[in-house]
């Protein structure tokens, strides 16, 4: 259930980038710089949750790295 709100939060936070980027812009080249600085925002906060889930919950590295992948390729 957890992955699910993350990814979801995800999604939702992609959408205010590309909201932001068309309020402040609207051309298709602020839509793609609004993507660009997406992408390594969005990669600290999955390593924030994986770092979160190994040192709070307990589990290993190799258990919630396929969570990180999935958890930051679908926003993505």
């Amino acid at each position: 259930m957890h992955m699910l709100l993350v990814i979801a939060g995800g999604v939702a936070m992609l959408g205010l980038f590309l909201l932001f980027s068309h309020l402040w812009g609207g051309t298709r080249p602020d839509l793609s710089l609004a993507s660009k600085v997406f992408i390594p925002v969005w990669l600290l906060m999955a390593i924030a949750n994986m770092w979160i889930g190994v040192a709070k919950a307990g589990y290993s590295v190799r258990d919630e790295f396929p969570i990180l992948l999935l958890v930051f390729s679908v926003p993505a």
